[in-house]
């Protein structure tokens, strides 16, 4: 599976804590694993999945896209707290 990455995220991950890049790094081998274990978005988002984990009792978000059956396309990540807001800005 060949993954990369968007601009935006790559600025979201060096924001990262070590504790959080941990969590963010098992989250993207999970979905590279199995890429429709996200949840696949409707409307304005059509064709974006978006993954949900847990750091340190809080819920964050990884937003892809597959863009071939053997290629992912990380978007976002961030925490739940305006994250559709701040992703739909960005786009």
């Amino acid at each position: 599976m060949r993954i990369t990455q968007a601009p935006s995220f790559s600025r979201s991950v060096k924001k990262l804590h070590a504790n959080q890049k941990k969590a963010q790094d098992k989250a993207v081998k999970e979905i590279a694993a199995d890429p429709y274990k996200g949840d696949e978005k409707t409307g304005d988002l059509l064709g974006v999945y978006i993954f949900k984990f847990k750091i340190a009792n809080l819920q964050w978000l990884l937003a892809y896209r597959l863009e071939t059956e053997k290629q992912i396309k990380l978007l976002v990540v961030g925490p739940h707290e305006n994250f559709y807001r701040d992703f739909k800005k960005s786009r």
